[in-house]
This record gives structure tokens, C-alpha cells and sequence, in this order.
């Protein structure tokens, strides 16, 4: 398989630099192994990271992105775990703010919040998690095993939100 990798120093000060280049990575879904930044290789992920290097050298730092190959299968093998488990453990969160979601519909239920601010708040809550599970998808190109359970959950919230929003309506379609 094809790799980029970018390595890069950025001064100490100010920290938010660091942040923002580590923020940057993370989004693009790149992991850190023995101090390097590693994606698969695409045009789209090189012009990024191009552009990241400008960033990096906006604020005084340096980096270098370079193109190839891992020679030891082990190696390569330990990188790709190592996505795997990336992805697994964003969708994993995803899976917890899903299971919280289930728990805001019952509670709506057992109190009989049947009112329409209730839909359009739980709604908004809806199209984040469908939105954050579409940005782990992206940069999951691993296919992670979590992804299956994330994507029935995402179903499933999908699912409780339309029974609640005909609940609703029910409940207040003579007012």
C-alpha cells in the first residue's frame, strides 16, 4: 500500500499552532506511529496536507510530506491495526452518544414531554450524530469492524426519532 507521511516542528509558542496542526491530522483521520503522521495515499489527502504545510510554515514551523511504501509486511500490518483501532474507538464514542439519545427519547416518553420543542431539539441532536458518523466513514477507509454496530445505531436513532415525532403529533394535533 501507498502511504503519505508528514513530519513537522512547530515552535513552542503559541500552543495553539500545535493544536490546530493536531486537530488538522486527527480530521483528516491520520494516525501518529513513531513520529510520523500517516495516511493512505490520495490526491485529495496530499493536496491537504500540502495545504497543511503552508499552514505550518505560516506559523514558523516546518514539515516535509513524503510518498511511499512500508518495506516490512509486519510493519505495515501494525500501521493498519493501528487505523483500525483509530476508527473503532470514534466509533465507539458514536455508539455511546447514540445510546444517550435512546435514553433522551424514553425519558421524553415516561415524562409525556409530548411538545414540539422536544422534536426539534431531539432532531438537531439526530442530524450531529448522522453527520459526525458520515466524517468517521470518510477517513475510514480500514472498513473497521465498529462501523456496522455504529451505522445500526445511527438506524436505530433514526427510527426512535419518527416514532417520537408521530407521538408528538398525536398528542397535539387537536391544538
Amino acid at each position: 500500500m501507498k502511504w503519505l507521511l508528514i513530519s513537522y516542528s512547530l515552535p513552542a509558542n503559541p500552543s495553539k499552532a500545535r493544536v490546530y496542526v493536531w486537530r488538522e491530522l486527527k480530521k483528516l483521520g491520520a494516525i501518529n506511529h513513531q513520529t510520523l503522521w500517516l495516511l493512505p495515499y490520495s490526491k485529495e489527502y496530499l493536496n491537504k496536507l500540502q495545504n497543511l504545510v503552508k499552514t505550518i510554515q505560516d506559523f514558523g514551523g516546518e514539515a516535509v510530506i513524503v510518498e511511499g511504501r512500508v518495506l516490512d509486511k509486519a510493519d505495515e500490518e501494525k500501521i493498519y491495526r493501528a487505523f483500525i483501532v483509530a476508527r473503532d474507538k470514534e466509533y465507539e464514542e458514536l455508539i455511546s452518544k447514540c445510546e444517550d439519545f435512546f435514553k433522551e427519547i424514553s425519558t421524553e416518553i415516561e415524562k409525556q414531554n409530548f411538545i414540539f420543542a422536544e422534536v426539534e431539539e431531539n432532531e438537531e441532536e439526530l442530524q450531529k450524530l448522522k453527520q459526525w458518523f458520515k466524517k468517521i466513514e470518510k477517513r475510514d477507509f480500514v472498513k473497521a469492524p465498529l462501523r456496522k454496530v455504529a451505522l445500526e445505531k445511527i438506524k436505530k436513532c433514526n427510527r426512535l426519532m419518527e416514532e417520537f415525532s408521530r407521538r408528538v403529533y398525536r398528542e397535539n394535533r387537536n391544538n
